[in-house]
Parts: structure tokens; C-alpha cells; sequence
């Protein structure tokens, strides 16, 4: 049986999983808040507590690089390591996987019911598909045709360096170098990205925050959940939400360009994570689409990439116990030789 995870800096998701009952059908599914555990064991030793089940290897989607079995994740005060996680729980394996490339590898096992299109486009069959995941940070990975199937890989692109594309970017860019040093993309394409938007438009006297907004975000601890919702108030949406929003869904643009460049996405580019279902009419507004193809002499190339966003909340999970489940078969079949 496999113990798949999603760790990350908000949310913490697990699922156990076996090959008798597939992807479909979990045998325990929970749902945790990342900030009420001092460690991932905390967490797997309450999920696995809370089961009439046991669990023979896991398989955790990480928020952050993984590097010869160990993540520090990049949200969270955490660093978790494939051996400690199997001798504690004594496992049989455990492997560590970064979350954006388990989504990757989600993609092709996912329904057309869990994609909704942003921009259509005639795919070419076998063609490289790029996932880029705002959520708490942003992730980036890419899926490779290998002959056979897709091959997921993984990359920390969300932390390459922010290129501002107007002069309201500039802008930014200068405001946010001035406060963290060196501006990647996450700072400007996440949930970390949406409040350190809405932030700059405050401070540089771009929108006035009302009175009663300020008092709403004083009393919490993310103000992200706050601003979509005001933004996306179909009766008095807040202008200074508003605009933050949409200025995220023009940077989130180009980056999703870029990296379909990067990648040569001829098979799709894939908006994974948190944020693209919650703020999905804003994503289908025009600037989402002018930013992607503003390219210059690649705008033919964009043109004939479609876009998707990735509805299923679970599909980290669901790409972990795929590789889980992968192996395990792998293991069974060479053992019974």
C-alpha cells in the first residue's frame, strides 16, 4: 500500500492508495494545514494514527528541490529526508518528489472534465507540455515524450529572476528589489506574489485601499483569500484588488510563455496549483492572453499552443501515488522472476 503526500506551505494532503482499488478510489484521504505541524513525521504519524491501515512505502510531493533525498522546503521551517521518513515510519522506501513535477506527471492521467481551456490550439501529438503551479510559491516542470510515455522533470524556474515587461512592472521591480533583494518570479506570480502586488499598488499610491478593506486584512494572516474575494465580488468588486489581480494574470502571462519557450510546449501549457481555479475570470480576461503571446518573432510559435487550467485539487497527489503505485508494480513484477 502507498502513502502519497502534497506537502506544501499551506496545505498538507495525503492519501493512501492501493493497486486493487487504483487512483480512483483512496482507501483514506485528509487534508491538514501545513502551519500546525513542526514536521512532515508529525503529520504522516497523525494521518496514519487516524487509519485502520498500513502503509508499505511512500511517496511524498515536495514544495521544493530535491537533491539526493532531502527538500528544505522552501515555505515552511521544514527539511525532510527519504531515510528519516522510512526509518521512522518503517517503510519499505520512501522517495521525495518535487510537487510541480508530480502534477506533470498527473496531467496525462487526469479526465478532460479536470482541464478547463484558457486558450484553444491544435496540439501536436507527443509535444512537450509545460506545467507552471502558483499556489503559496510557483512551480515549474515540463513533461518530455520519451518514445513510449511522458517523462515529468522537474525545475526551480519560479525562482529565476523577475523581467519586468512594462513600466508599471519597472516599477515593481524596483519596489520589491528595495524590500527582498533579488525578485524571482514567485515574489510576483503566488500567493506570496498576489499580496506583495496588491502591497505596491497600496504603498506607491497607485490605488487607494479603502478604510474597510485595511480593517478586513488586519485581522488576518494571509491576505490573499481576502483580496480574491473582493476582486471577484460580482456586485462592488474593490479596485485596488482588482488591479492586483490583473496584474498578476499579466505576469503569470509571460512567464507561461516563457516557459513554453523554454520547453517548446507544442503539446499545452498546463496552470497547476491553487490560485488558477480561484481566480479563473480574471485568467480569462485579455491580459493573460496578450502577455503569453507578446513574444516578438515567437508569436506564430504561442499561437499554436493551447492553455489549460488544472481543476483537480488533488493532482500532486494524484501524480505521487502514480509513481508510487509505478514502482511498486516495477518491485512486485522482478521479484516474482
Amino acid at each position: 500500500m502507498i502513502l502519497a503526500g502534497d506537502i506544501g506551505g499551506t496545505k498538507l494532503h495525503f492519501g493512501l492508495f492501493s493497486r486493487e482499488r487504483g487512483l480512483r478510489r483512496p482507501l483514506a484521504e485528509t487534508v491538514y494545514a501545513s502551519t500546525r505541524y513542526e514536521s512532515l513525521e508529525a503529520a504522516v504519524g497523525q494521518f496514519l494514527g487516524e487509519t485502520d491501515h498500513r502503509a508499505s512505502e511512500a511517496v511524498m510531493a515536495v514544495a521544493g528541490p530535491v537533491t539526493r533525498g532531502t527538500s528544505k522546503i522552501t515555505n515552511l521551517p521544514w527539511t525532510i529526508g527519504e531515510t528519516r521518513l522510512r526509518k521512522t515510519f518503517r517503510f519499505r522506501s520512501a522517495k521525495l518528489i518535487n510537487d510541480v513535477e508530480a502534477i506533470a506527471v498527473s496531467v496525462p492521467l487526469l479526465r478532460r472534465t479536470d482541464f478547463v481551456c484558457l486558450r484553444e490550439a491544435a496540439s501536436l501529438r507527443h509535444g512537450n507540455r509545460a506545467v507552471i503551479a502558483p499556489g503559496t510559491g510557483l512551480g515549474e516542470a515540463c513533461l518530455c515524450w520519451d518514445g513510449r510515455q511522458y517523462r515529468a522533470m522537474p525545475s526551480e524556474g519560479g525562482h529565476a529572476d523577475f523581467a519586468p515587461l512594462t513600466p508599471l512592472q519597472d516599477r515593481l521591480a524596483v519596489y520589491l528589489r528595495r524590500r527582498h533583494g533579488h525578485v524571482s518570479y514567485e515574489r510576483v506570480c503566488s500567493g506570496i506574489g498576489i499580496a506583495n502586488l496588491y502591497g505596491f499598488l497600496r504603498d506607491e499610491g497607485l490605488a487607494g485601499q479603502p478604510r474597510w478593506l485595511g480593517a478586513a486584512l488586519a485581522g488576518v494572516v494571509d491576505p490573499v483569500p481576502v483580496i480574491i474575494e473582493k476582486a471577484l465580488d460580482p456586485e462592488t468588486p474593490c479596485d485596488i484588488c482588482v488591479r492586483a489581480l490583473d496584474l498578476f494574470a499579466s505576469i503569470l502571462g509571460a512567464e507561461a510563455g516563457n516557459l513554453a519557450l523554454r520547453t517548446l510546449a507544442t503539446g499545452g501549457v498546463f496552470l497547476g496549483g491553487g490560485l488558477p481555479p480561484r481566480v479563473l475570470p480574471i485568467l480569462k480576461k485579455k491580459g493573460f492572453t496578450e502577455a503569453f503571446l507578446q513574444k516578438g518573432r515567437m508569436r506564430d510559435l504561442l499561437e499554436r499552443v493551447p492553455v489549460f487550467v488544472i481543476m483537480n485539487p488533488r493532482a500532486a497527489l494524484l501524480g505521487a501515488a502514480a509513481l508510487g503505485l509505478e514502482a511498486e508494480s516495477g518491485t512486485r513484477s522482478r521479484s516474482s522472476r
